[in-house]
């Protein structure tokens, strides 16, 4: 197999999250009629953006689950050749387990994807310049049983909270974007067909089996998560203030900043952990083990040290093998965000308009080994409390608390912090995996069963 990229086969998300175009809705399909839907299938194929293109005006990609695999025409067999995660589902009781989806974020009391809601089949990413743009692709395009839309937002590249969002991105091998070596992650990473980090084809038994269907696909894990604005604020504002009971406006954001691992405008604390400094907004060449291996500038368990390690993994941190541990779990993150944006003192006021409102994150990334990065990223590095060597810490931000609340700790050069009986500020809504097919193997599913 070529190991060049070919990217007019490839779906355009892999190459890009189309920040160009600052509206985007995901709509949620069912299929009734595989024939009709192999026909709408053909017909999307040759409207899908792809990875050579840099669209303009507005953008189109679709996604299919196992389920809708199988309604195209696929036989249970050839499903199960692609990965055991996507074949399962994202609902499967022991990834519930793993991915923490249990009592009130559990699949059943999921609004779509969960066992109690209608199957969905496939997915619409639609990206436009306004509203009216995403009105006129839905209505070219949506030719199945619409089970939701998922609307956006536009927070200026800020998520809920109010943190710049999307800056530690991998730089990856093929694309126009390059970096050092030790930042640089294989294209098979993220796309089937190709050598990963291991110098090995991910999902080799589709490959061999049915190369139609897997080369130039991506898998793409979809959570819509509900982010608890007010709940977050109010617990930092009480958190730290002052003995006389007041507020203390820069101890709750030095506080929040610290389970971040970033402030605000996305000035890494490893680099700037006193203040916030506008003009690191877009720093992401740094490495804890050189600035930073105790924490006491980003505390180990805040949330982008969780999520990117970089080079404070065992074995050698500090060195190319840990660099190279930390290339095998990286992911493309692809998430929208969706809400109005809240300040932390709006937040703070019960009269606030909008405090009071649903805000979240569509968070979307893809990957070409779903347990081996999702999942391994979730599990193994967010919610774990034995992360790094942690003791009962588990992500501040995102994982789900312990049972009477988690605990964060912050680290010093002097005395430790700890914060606890930190509740969950992040519930899921929904989610699912699906496969991110490249446009020839659209085309041959539209005409499986024909």
């Amino acid at each position: 197999m070529s190991t060049t990229p070919e990217m007019h086969d490839v779906q355009g998300l892999v190459a890009r999250g189309y920040g160009n175009l600052l509206a985007a809705r995901f709509i949620l399909l069912g299929i009734d009629d595989p024939s009709a839907a192999q026909g709408w299938l053909g017909t999307v194929a040759a409207a899908v953006t792809r990875a050579d293109e840099r669209p303009q005006s507005r953008a189109v990609q679709v996604a299919l689950t196992n389920s809708g695999l199988e309604k195209l025409g696929l036989d249970a067999a050839t499903v199960h050749l692609f990965s055991n995660e996507f074949a399962d589902g994202m609902t499967a009781p022991h990834r519930s387990r793993n991915l923490g989806d249990l009592g009130d974020n559990a699949p059943e009391h999921w609004d779509w994807g969960g066992p109690r809601t209608p199957e969905v089949d496939a997915m619409l990413l639609l990206y436009a310049e306004d509203e009216a743009g995403l009105d006129a692709l839905e209505q070219e395009h949506t030719g199945l049983r619409v089970l939701g839309k998922l609307g956006t937002s536009n927070l200026d590249e800020h998520e809920p909270f109010g943190f710049r969002d999307g800056i530690s991105q991998p730089l990856i091998e093929g694309l126009a974007k390059k970096g050092p070596p030790e930042t640089t992650i294989r294209f098979g990473e993220f796309v089937l067909g190709y050598p990963n980090e291991y110098g090995r084809y991910t999902d080799k038994p589709l490959l061999d089996a049915r190369p139609d269907l897997a080369r130039n696909g991506s898998y793409l894990v979809f959570r819509q998560l509900r982010q608890d604005v007010r709940g977050f604020w109010s617990f930092l504002d009480q958190a730290t203030k002052s003995p006389d009971g007041s507020s203390d406006p820069d101890r709750r954001l030095f506080l929040a900043a610290k389970m971040v691992g970033r402030w605000p405008s996305g000035a890494p604390l490893a680099l700037s952990p006193d203040d916030d400094d506008p003009l690191l907004a877009n720093a992401n060449d740094f490495a804890y083990h050189r600035y930073d291996r105790t924490g006491a500038r980003c505390p180990v368990g805040a949330h982008i040290r969780r999520a990117n390690p970089r080079d404070s993994l065992d074995p050698k941190p500090g060195t190319a093998k840990s660099w190279e541990i930390n290339r095998r779990h990286r992911i493309l993150r692809r998430g929208r965000e969706y809400g109005s944006g809240v300040t932390p003192d709006e937040a703070l006021r019960q009269d606030a308009v909008g405090a009071d409102d649903e805000h979240g994150l569509h968070f979307i990334c893809l990957n070409g080994n779903i347990a081996r990065q999702f999942e391994f990223v979730n599990n193994t590095w967010l919610n774990s409390p034995k992360f790094a060597g942690l003791y009962d810490d588990s992500d501040p931000v995102t994982a789900p608390s312990q049972p009477h609340g988690g605990t964060f700790t912050v680290q010093s050069d002097t005395v430790r912090e700890r914060v606890t009986e930190v509740p969950r500020f992040v519930s899921v809504k929904g989610g699912a995996y699906f496969f991110l097919p490249g446009i020839a193997a659209m085309r041959n599913l539209a005409g499986v069963g024909a």
